[in-house]
């Protein structure tokens, strides 16, 4: 059977509880289009309280014997699961594409680092080893380690479908949770995608489950007394509540928010590959991306021919469908987000930037009823601006001037947001004097995107992040697991007598 025609055939996007498609007694439904084409491709079920109370009494009948599970049986689990991965990425990928709108290369891509997390999860008999010391006191020894929470659940976005529930999923069941995924109404047959390929993995019933809706579901999530951990990707304002809200109902939460990227570049940078780097990093998935680039701090001279080699190459972007493989940007996911970005650039004329590149405009025979916009480039942007201050989360990039280093770093630390930055340059000192000075979690020197490899950990400062722990790598093993120490003592006792078997573990 082609799994990707029976994905994208289905008429309603089903939950995924207990180990099977699940129907939901919600008569509630909302749309999921083709952005591409700008039709309704199906319906998603937008679930109620009563089925995420099915999917908690699922899960934590099968907790106890997941948590049980050694973790080498575990990993086990995640080795067929990335072997599954990998050999059907093609058509997550078109899966991905269909809903979301990200050309089919950036999809691919995005398949390839949620693998990367199931990778470091494979690992997992390795993390989870404790630490031992013998005789803390006279026949005293001391050891500790790391036992899982119970039923936790993930809050995904519509920007990565598939990376950022790999990024919770693999992290939570390794270490011996059951997880529950609600991802984006707006983009959700990928997840059931995941669900059935965690099944063929040999993952039992109950440990990974899909929960389709909107906010009327993440607010029970936020509140199930049955739920010990909740973690999400999104906006800063929805971060900012989903903390305080699970927080106050005893959870673990870390909840990652939204982002204003600066990339600096000095005027001893490699122009055009920084040129190059810009345009990907600003314009790749149509900016639908938190780690996105949206401001260039230009520093001295090199602002007039930065922008003057940035204009023709944002005019010149092959948009278009999603399958197009000549496309370089696709169409943004919906109208009403579409409708968002063009209004941030009607906002940022209105107050006074210099639109050198207005996208607003774009249009191409065929792909009217699409949910297309073109790439738009500011310059002379400052930062009492709403296109400085605020999340645009489109193909918007905005050029801010500054004298030297100095000024553009204190720009940069100056802004709410601290998830990612960069810096442009061939000077060494000033590359560590940024890395060591920026009020930012992840560093790129001459990398635009410096999104960290799955066994490192993944998160902003400040208003990017709430919550003490960052996503994925040994960050995401501590907030998936509770740690236990233990001393102990015991009294002489009998030798047991020889055995001569091979030992086994299983």
């Amino acid at each position: 059977m082609n799994m990707l025609t029976d994905i994208t055939r289905k008429e309603t996007v089903s939950h995924w509880i207990d180990g099977a498609p699940a129907t939901s007694r919600s008569p509630r439904r909302a749309p999921v289009f083709n952005p591409s084409t700008g039709a309704v491709a199906r319906e998603v079920v937008l679930g109620d309280a009563a089925d995420l109370d099915a999917a908690v009494a699922a899960a934590r009948a099968a907790f106890p014997s997941w948590a049980a599970t050694p973790p080498l049986a575990r990993a086990r689990v995640m080795f067929r699961l990335r072997d599954l991965i990998e050999r059907h990425a093609k058509d997550l990928a078109a899966i991905i594409s269909a809903e979301h709108g990200k050309v089919l290369s950036d999809a691919l891509g995005e398949v390839t680092r949620g693998m990367e997390v199931v990778e470091y999860a494979t690992s997992i008999p390795e993390v989870l080893k404790g630490e031992f010391t013998e005789q803390v006191g006279r026949d005293i020894d001391a050891y500790s380690f790391r036992q899982p929470l119970g039923v936790v659940a993930g809050i995904t976005p519509f920007n990565f479908p598939v990376m950022v529930p790999l990024w919770m999923a693999p992290m939570a069941i390794a270490t011996g949770n059951c997880f529950i995924l609600k991802p984006s109404e707006r983009d959700p047959s990928a997840a059931l995608r995941l669900a059935e390929l965690f099944a063929e993995a040999g993952l039992p019933k109950g440990v990974f489950q899909v929960l389709h809706g909107d906010r009327e579901m993440v607010e029970a999530i936020l509140a199930h007394p049955g739920i010990e951990a909740v973690s999400f990707v999104g906006s800063t304002p929805i971060a900012r509540h989903i903390h305080q809200t699970a927080t106050a109902h005893g959870k673990r939460v870390q909840a990652l928010g939204g982002a204003k990227n600066h990339a600096v570049i000095m005027p001893d940078c490699d122009l055009d590959r920084t040129v190059d780097a810009l345009m990907g990093a600003a314009y790749g998935s149509a900016g639908e991306r938190c780690m996105a680039i949206s401001v260039a701090v230009a520093v001295g001279a090199v602002a007039d021919p930065l922008v003057a080699a940035l204009a023709p190459r944002v005019r010149a972007l092959q948009i278009g469908v999603s399958t197009d493989p000549q496309a370089e940007m696709g169409p943004l996911v919906t109208a009403a987000h579409r409708d968002r970005v063009r209004s941030y650039v009607d906002a940022g004329v209105e107050e006074g930037a210099k639109l050198v590149v207005d996208g607003r405009g774009f249009h191409q025979q065929g792909l009217e009823e699409g949910f297309f916009t073109g790439g738009s480039l500011f310059d002379d942007v400052t930062p009492a601006m709403r296109i400085y201050r605020e999340e645009i989360f489109g193909p918007v990039l905005s050029v801010v001037r500054v004298p030297d280093f100095a000024a553009a770093l204190a720009l940069t630390n100056a802004h709410e947001f601290g998830n990612g930055t960069a810096i442009f340059t061939r000077d060494g000192d000033c590359a560590r004097a940024f890395v060591h000075g920026v009020q930012a979690g992840m560093v790129g020197v001459n990398v635009p995107i410096p999104v960290p490899m799955a066994f490192h950990s993944f998160g902003g400062w400040k208003a990017s992040l709430f919550g003490d722990h960052h996503m994925h790598g040994p960050e995401g093993v501590r907030f998936y697991t509770k740690l236990k120490a233990v001393t102990s003592r015991w009294p002489q006792g009998a030798r047991a007598g020889a055995e001569f078997t091979m030992p086994t573990l299983g």
